[in-house]
């Protein structure tokens, strides 16, 4: 599994604030998973400590099949709290970006170096 970079989380989480505002976000593994089949997932943001690794472990493969981009973060309770919701959540997708598109350019470069 990829390994986490703060600088990049740290854009990653910007990006989802900024999309559940002004454009769209799917939470959990199961809504994450379609959204990336779909391929309508702009970018995927996923916690490491999640425990069993079994439950996200397919997401990146997927993710680099279907070429959309994935952050690995530290904590699924960040992440939870990033998005909005009162617990902690093991993935993020964000599918509109709404005015985070250019933070979604940005963390892009950044992976494909």
């Amino acid at each position: 599994m990829a390994e986490v970079i703060k600088e990049i989380q740290d854009k990653a989480y910007e990006a989802i604030e900024i999309a559940k505002k002004s454009g769209k976000i799917k939470k959990g593994t199961n809504e994450v998973t379609k959204a990336v089949e779909r391929g309508i997932a702009k970018l995927v943001v996923v916690a490491n400590n999640i425990n069993p690794k079994e439950v996200i472990m397919h997401i990146e493969p997927l993710c680099k099949e279907k070429g959309i981009p994935y952050v690995l973060v530290e904590s699924k309770e960040d992440l939870g709290a990033v998005s909005g919701l009162p617990v902690a959540t093991s993935s993020i997708a964000i599918i509109k970006e709404g005015d985070s598109a250019d933070i979604i350019k940005n963390i892009k470069a950044k992976l494909s170096k």
